[in-house]
């Protein structure tokens, strides 16, 4: 049934065991399980979370996978989608950029799932995140699906049954069927993020890492899937990329190097679409220059990548959900522009619908691609925000790595000071940092299956 990339894939994933990993990439895996926790706390009141957690609960299993912030348990598939809904939901979880973009911290809550159910080892859990994180940011490099109108949640599924693989310690032809049923049947469409988005614009990865751990279990018991799913004649690489992935961008694979690809990813300060964080460090900047000078007109020249996917729409213009305007570089930059901050409350409802600020939008802000700025991508994010000012004046920022980047990274106490913001009101001081300790010391654990009882919300 094999095919080239298949075989690539699950060969990788039988060579690198838990003591190929660098003690930096080690320290990163537990960085992005906190911050993953923390965007988690954050959104758990999220309508999205709310339909999510509820369809879970209604299956309960008394030795699954717990559903995040609560006692109950389920199947390790409906746990990874409850769970990595609510790691989405806020678009506060990392990022990489290339062909494709990626949220490669969207296979962390399943993987998490499935190590609970089968009482994985910290060290084994941070052995299959770094794994996929190093076949799904490889994918990104090597071929586009957004530019064929497909999601980039693709690549998780293909990451997910990765990493799901190793710690099933399903054999080679396993792993390969295990990827074959998590690609062929759930090829997920780019319209997700056209147009107005809907709550479904932060499940969408979820629901590719379900699938990815059902291939998973389905490929243990013996289930064989799809003959050939990337090289065949109608397989992903037919259909999704139209192209043979660029093999030369596979090496590290190819070469079964230990997975270090997760140090090239990013870590985000705002929740806002990540082609819009260094809007908002430009804006905030500017804000900060204005000293309450009244704005007459605001400018935003961006790359090609951003005004495709957060600017071109007419929605963008006008958003009336939550998850257009995290998905719109207007909407982001003047509320910076007029609040001095973008958070979770940036994109209530009352917020999005201010009348100030739909006017604004209208009346008073333009936009442009350029090309020296899209040819500073993805090495960077080049945004450029000026303002005028009713005074006269004019003042502009230009931001290319903002903070977060993997060329600016979060120390350590920014990424705590990020997850205790986002667990506020949600987990007391002590049990926060109780869960501290724990993704600290993870690689230490025997059980990982300890760690998500330890973030029930009060």
């Amino acid at each position: 049934m094999s095919d080239n990339i298949s075989r690539l894939f699950a060969d990788y994933v039988a060579a690198i065991d838990d003591r190929a990993l660098a003690p930096e990439v080690v320290r990163e895996v537990k960085r992005r399980i906190l911050d993953s926790c923390g965007v988690a706390f954050a959104a758990f009141d999220s309508d999205t979370g709310h339909a999510a957690r509820a369809l879970a609960c209604d299956a309960p299993i008394p030795n699954g996978a717990t559903i995040f912030g609560t006692t109950q348990r389920t199947m390790p598939d409906l746990a990874a989608f409850a769970n990595g809904a609510l790691v989405r939901y806020l678009d506060y979880n990392d990022t990489y950029l290339a062909l494709e973009p990626l949220h490669p911290s969207d296979a962390i809550p399943a993987l998490l799932a499935l190590a609970e159910t089968r009482h994985c080892s910290g060290r084994a859990l941070v052995t299959a995140i770094a794994l996929a994180y190093e076949i799904g940011v490889n994918l990104c490099d090597a071929a586009s699906l957004r530019k064929h109108k497909w999601d980039h949640v693709n690549y998780i599924a293909i990451m997910v049954a990765a990493g799901a693989a190793k710690l099933l310690g399903l054999n080679r032809a396993q792993t390969e069927h295990a990827l074959a049923i998590a690609t062929v049947p759930h090829a997920a469409m780019r319209q997700t993020r056209a147009g107005e988005l809907s709550m479904w614009k932060g499940a969408a990865a979820a629901n590719s890492s379900r699938n990815a751990i059902f291939a998973a279990l389905l490929a243990e018991k013996g289930m064989t899937g799809p003959f050939q799913p990337f090289e065949g004649e109608m397989g992903f690489c037919e259909l999704l990329t139209r192209a043979p992935f660029d093999r030369a961008k596979l090496a590290s694979l190819e070469n079964k190097r230990a997975p270090r690809r997760i140090l090239d990813t990013y870590i985000k300060k705002y929740p806002v679409e990540y082609h819009a964080q260094s809007a908002v460090d430009a804006a905030l900047e500017i804000y900060r220059e204005m000293r309450g000078a009244e704005i007459a007109a605001v400018h935003i020249d961006t790359f090609k990548a951003s005004y495709e996917i957060i600017a071109k729409d007419p929605e963008k213009w006008q958003p009336k959900t939550r998850e257009t305007a995290d998905h719109s570089i207007q909407y982001i930059t003047i509320v910076a522009l007029e609040d001095g901050a973008i958070t979770q409350q940036s994109f209530d409802r009352a917020r999005i619908r201010s009348p100030r600020t739909q006017e604004f939008l209208a009346k008073h802000t333009t936009l442009a691609e350029k090309a020296e700025l899209t040819a500073g991508y993805p090495d960077g994010i080049p945004n450029t925000i000026t303002v005028t000012l009713k005074d006269g004046r004019a003042l502009s920022q230009t931001v290319r790595y903002p903070r977060g980047h993997a060329r600016n990274p979060m120390t350590d106490d920014d990424v705590i000071a990020k997850f205790e913001a986002n667990a506020a009101g949600r987990l007391p001081p002590e049990k926060a940092r109780a869960l501290r300790a724990a993704v600290w010391s993870l690689d230490a654990c025997a059980d990982a299956g300890t760690l998500l009882p330890l973030c029930l919300v009060n």
